[in-house]
């Protein structure tokens, strides 16, 4: 049994433990385990709702360029959301769990356990709907706004950690700036360097193994940071820079190989064919960014309720993210994705601006950085926002004629009604839940 399986067995029998040993509380509506099971479900609807809409932020633009067939993007995405989620999706979920309300302003467990199953039901039920018609709405929008629902309607507005709404909110405005401004710049950087020099095959030789390089290196920090600690490995601060280090080289030879080998083909079908290899890499990246990222938007309650039944009815939002739930979350993510994510990615990929490799690359490699960052810090930001924001840069340093604004007037419509829809929803479930269970 490898190291990571045994410490997932372990974790798994001592929570198994604790359920039995707080089977006869009488304070919950529910046997423990009941609850947990509960709370499990909903929590993959949401993670399988996040799977069907978001993945359109992974993928999109690789298959809105031609880089990747659809088939090959939920493949990349599959495998690479998962780790990401499994991996990096700790520190962000501490955020929605426990930052948006305070939870020691709930003496009864109950209708903080019904809050939590509420915002994520609403979440999910919004997400489900919003991918069928081909929305790519805010995943991290629909559960604050859910939560602060939940908050609404059981304490009152003036409970809601508003300020901790509005740092969030600020990174919904931030975070596109940010991701436009750096994929306007990768691709001037990439134009002048390579697209536009005399021999544009060989200097795509030389430079393409360097931005891949640069994407390991970002993912690889987050990998050796936080995600080794989930199979029982800690680092010092030189061996996660030589980890890195040594997984961006390994990006960049696989890169500079698979260059050479297709360098004939290169100058048959033109320099683009030569940005569809790097996105390769570039996808893998992204996929991986956003499951870090938004793997907390599922198993964020989720974390809050099982910390709760474990501290036998108190309220707790401070132990740790049990590998178990981050399991669950990335697992749901890949169902949602597999199985209901084509819609959005169409909507990403192909309806705000025309797109080639290099721009496709330049959006991704943007979108990817500033949401590891925001992930590495343990922010939740808008992997929407972003992506959205990092087309547009890469629009505009095409020509401010080459945008949809028509398709993205419609994307920020669905952004601003995501928040009210999530908290009405919300509203709607606690009423219906307590009538249910009696609390």
């Amino acid at each position: 049994m490898t190291p990571k399986s045994f410490i997932f067995l372990t974790q798994m029998i001592t929570f198994k433990r604790k359920i039995l040993l707080t089977k006869n509380m009488e304070t919950l509506f529910l046997s423990p385990l009941a609850i947990v099971i509960i709370a499990s479900i909903v929590g993959f609807f949401m993670a399988y709702g996040i799977g069907a809409n978001d993945v359109a932020n992974a993928m999109g633009t690789s298959v809105g360029s031609k880089a990747i067939t659809l088939k090959q993007a939920i493949i990349i995405a599959a495998i690479f959301e998962f780790l990401g989620a499994y991996l990096g999706g700790g520190e962000v979920t501490s955020t929605i769990r426990k930052g948006i309300v305070d939870p020691t302003i709930y003496e009864d467990a109950n209708k903080f356990i019904i809050g939590m199953l509420s915002s994520l039901l609403a979440a999910g039920t919004w997400l489900i709907v919003a991918s069928r018609r081909g929305w790519p709405v805010s995943t991290t929008h629909s559960i604050v706004g859910a939560i602060i629902g939940f908050v609404s309607i059981s304490k009152g507005m003036s409970y809601v950690s508003w300020g901790t709404v509005g740092g969030i909110a600020s990174s919904w405005v931030t975070s596109p700036i940010i991701a436009g401004l750096l994929s306007f710049l990768i691709y001037l950087s990439a134009k002048k360097s390579i697209l536009d020099s005399n021999n544009p095959g060989r200097r795509a030789l030389n430079i393409i193994p360097i931005y891949s390089f640069y994407v390991a290196f970002i993912i690889s920090l987050v990998i050796a940071r936080k995600g080794l600690k989930n199979i029982g490995l800690e680092l010092s601060e030189s061996d996660v820079y030589m980890f890195s280090s040594i997984f961006g080289i390994i990006a960049a030879a696989f890169t500079y190989i698979l260059l050479r080998q297709n360098f004939s083909k290169i100058k048959k079908n033109g320099i683009e064919s030569a940005f569809a290899i790097l996105m390769i890499v570039s996808a893998c990246a992204m996929a991986f960014a956003h499951g870090s990222n938004d793997v907390a938007n599922a198993i964020g309650p989720l974390a809050a309720i099982v910390s709760t039944v474990n501290s036998n009815g108190i309220i707790d939002t401070s132990s740790p993210v049990q590998a178990w739930i981050l399991f669950l979350g990335a697992t749901g993510i890949v169902f949602g994705l597999s199985m209901l994510g084509k819609n959005v990615i169409k909507t990403v990929g192909e309806k705000i601006t025309a797109l080639k490799p290099s721009l496709g690359f330049s959006a991704e490699l943007a979108t990817a950085t500033t949401v590891v960052v925001a992930s590495y810090v343990g922010f939740p930001i808008s992997t929407t926002h972003t992506l959205v924001g990092g087309v547009i840069g890469v629009g505009l340093a095409k020509g401010a004629k080459h945008l949809n604004t028509k398709s993205i007037t419609r994307i920020i419509t669905s952004w601003l009604i995501t928040i009210p829809i999530g908290a009405f929803l919300t509203i709607l479930y606690w009423v219906f839940l307590r009538l249910i269970f009696g609390v």
